[in-house]
């Protein structure tokens, strides 16, 4: 069934079922993303939400896992964990020594993690907001694809208490703690959890005889105050410290989880955040928000290049030893400051709510590369800055009726220099911006459609190798439409989103690289980014919950076709892909499953997940498998304790998070180009035991 068929059936399926609707609406979750707290029944666009109750036995799941059963949305390994997240086949990879600008924006907080993503674990979350498609009046240079908005658990005036201990196979253990109330009566409200993770992994070394070189070795610690500074006036500020020392040794030849690097590498990040909020009511008509972040992350990534130990193979065959590491120091500041309207504040005959704001931040990068090869570390510095103004109408037609009109102008400021003398820099106006209009049929059938734009500057390649024409590329813009409808029935029974899409790409941005074979047989490889051109998406995402008594059904589908238009690389041996899918663009992804509480305090939880076949890169043709796994848990409560048992890829299926397929790295085979994969997750399991107060 093709994407035209089955938008179609699920188009007459909706419209089919709002004959029975009931006028009640039922819909306790509130988005925070967009300027203005709004129901997600209200919200415009395709929002996916993991609420608390889905996030609350999930705190042992890898952060990545979750976000990538939520429609259109996919993510790459290629370490310890996925650093990258891809919203309809667009996001970043991997990194290595270029300077990269983010695709999909990662908010932790107030915190923008987009750059340094490892080591977000689920627990003491309230809520993940998963918005699709550019978001380039809220968001700006990080919003391309999306942005990906995690929300902690806020203090509380009641006193609260949440600990739980999780163990499980491949020597997991996990434990964590979170506490929270009032510190100053009426005054100052406090909340703080600390949680560490770890287990070996599941991969092997026979060489050095470990089963822990790909071990998890994650602590997070997260604090939280908000200040009641009077009736008019409230501050927040967020804490954050992850501490993450995972071991990085994923490749090997035959593509299995039994490695013989000699030299396993490090998948490591320190950072140390905060952000600071002032929300204050100016008078009845408006409010001012104001904003302030800060972190600093301290990065390390490197690996054994040759996957295999000196004397592994004989002198004839040419084998090579070589160990690369990757050093990041980064800085970022954000600060946002903007003007809502409120009740009072309406323009326009009272018709229209309005914002205005700006928004600074500066990032900068201090990177070191030590390589075998290289005579002296590589060393290089970036630096960005960016200055922007937005604004937002939301406009009432009528009763039923809303135009929405949003604009946002940014200057971005780029500076790159390097040990090779190299020193570029760049001065550009970006904009992008919305127009929408949603229609409130009922109080349970909104419909909307939605054209936005959004924007990704360009940027310099870092390598001396490359010709002129591959050093930089330019900025990327997209144009995309949403049209969907947002449903209840039933009272309430019956929840549903549909959202269409369409998307045009000027400019895109991809990796390519240039491979080379050195006369000792290995492999110098060299990405870069290049615009490639033209290219478009369509497809549709799909979201149904069903609450029948003490059963919950859900099934979440997201179908995707994406296409280069046009292809042009300034590398004339690279591989001509136009026409072809671009790389992370599975065709459909789903989520299907049920939730079933019997004798009052159990719980039983299933659900399949899958995806379609998708290429590893734009280099190659080397594909991914399409894949379903089963994952469920069974819980009980009693009283304040509550235990879960769960597993996951039940059925223990092989799947692929990353693969190259334009080198040769085997000496035994005489280097011969081969498909390489890092391995999923296997089957894992255990049990997790947690206490409310």
């Amino acid at each position: 069934m093709n994407i035209k068929t089955l938008s179609v059936f699920t188009a007459i399926m909706i419209a089919q079922s709002t004959i029975f609707a009931e006028e009640v609406n039922l819909d306790p979750i509130v988005v925070s993303s967009d300027f203005r707290d709004t129901k997600l029944s209200k919200t415009t666009g395709s929002v996916s939400v993991v609420g608390e109750e889905d996030i609350y036995d999930k705190s042992s799941d890898a952060f990545e896992d979750v976000i990538g059963s939520v429609p259109n949305v996919n993510f790459t390994s290629g370490a310890s964990r996925a650093h990258y997240i891809q919203i309809r086949g667009i996001g970043e990879r991997s990194q290595f020594t270029s300077p990269v600008n983010p695709s999909v924006g990662i908010i932790l907080d107030g915190i923008d993690l987009s750059q340094s993503a490892l080591g977000i674990t689920l627990f003491d979350l309230r809520q993940i907001e998963v918005l699709k498609g550019p978001q380039g009046t809220t968001f700006g240079a990080n919003g391309l694809a999306g942005v990906v908005n995690i929300q902690s658990n806020q203090p509380t005036k009641e006193t609260e208490a949440h600990a739980e201990m999780t163990i499980g196979n491949y020597n997991t253990q996990a434990a964590g703690i979170a506490v929270g109330g009032t510190i100053l009566k009426d005054k100052l409200l406090g909340r703080m959890s600390l949680y560490k993770n770890s287990s070996d992994g599941f991969m092997k070394n026979s060489f050095l005889d470990k089963k822990d070189t790909n071990n998890l070795d994650e602590l997070t610690l997260k604090g939280a105050l908000k200040w009641l500074v009077n009736d008019r006036h409230t501050v927040d500020l967020n804490l954050l410290h992850l501490d993450v020392d995972n071991g990085y040794d994923a490749f090997t030849f035959d593509n299995s989880r039994t490695s013989h690097a000699d030299q396993p590498g490090t998948d490591a990040q320190k950072t140390d955040a905060f952000s600071l909020k002032s929300t204050y009511q100016i008078n009845p008509a408006m409010h001012l928000e104001s904003a302030l972040s800060y972190s600093k992350s301290d990065i390390e990534y490197s690996y054994d290049e040759d996957w295999s130990y000196v004397g592994e193979f004989a002198d004839d065959l040419y084998p090579y030893s070589s160990f690369d590491q990757y050093l990041r120091d980064r800085k970022q500041i954000d600060f946002d400051m903007r003007l809502i309207s409120d009740a009072d504040g309406k323009i326009l005959s009272g018709s229209t709510d309005w914002t205005i704001g700006t928004y600074l931040k500066h990032f900068s990068e201090d990177f070191t590369r030590n390589y075998t090869y290289l005579d002296a570390p590589y060393t290089s510095d970036y630096d960005t800055d960016n200055q922007a103004v937005y604004g937002q109408l939301d406009s009432s037609l009528n009763d039923k009726l809303t135009l929405v009109t949003g604009v946002r102008a940014e200057q971005w400021k780029a500076t790159y220099t390097d040990s090779d003398a190299v020193d570029i820099s760049t001065d550009e106006l970006l904009w992008g911006g919305k127009l929408g209009l949603k229609y409130q049929q009922t109080a349970n059938h909104l419909f909307y459609v939605t054209l936005s734009k959004g924007y990704k500057p360009g940027g310099v390649n870092a390598d001396n190798s490359l010709l002129p024409s591959q050093r930089d590329y330019k900025t990327e813009n997209l144009w995309n439409i949403d049209f969907g409808a947002n449903t209840s029935h039933l009272d309430g029974q019956l929840t549903s989103r549909l959202n269409f899409f369409y998307g045009k790409r000027r400019d895109q941005q991809v990796k390519s690289s240039v491979v080379q074979v050195r006369d000792d047989g290995s492999t110098k490889y060299t990405d870069y980014l290049t615009n490639a051109a033209k290219g478009h998406y369509e497809g549709l995402e799909y979201e149904l919950d069903t609450y029948l008594d003490s059963l919950h059904l859900f099934t979440n589908v997201g179908l995707l076709q994406a296409e280069f238009d046009e292809y042009v690389d300034p590398n004339p041996d690279a591989l001509n892909v136009n026409g072809r899918s671009p790389a992370q663009s599975p065709k459909y992804q789903y989520n299907v499953g049920f939730d079933y509480t019997f004798a009052d305090t159990w719980t039983f939880k299933t659900n399949v997940e899958g995806r379609g076949s998708y290429y590893f890169s734009n280099r190659h043709n080397a594909k991914a498998d399409a894949c379903n796994l089963v994952n469920s848990s069974l819980s009980t409560t009693n009283g304040k304790w509550s235990a879960t048992l769960w597993g996951r890829n039940l059925a223990d299926t092989d799947y692929q998070v990353r693969g190259f397929g334009s080198f040769g790295n085997n000496p035994g085979k005489g280097y011969v180009t081969e498909t390489y994969t890092q391995q999923g997750a296997p089957r894992t399991f255990g049990i997790t035991v947690s206490y409310d107060y």
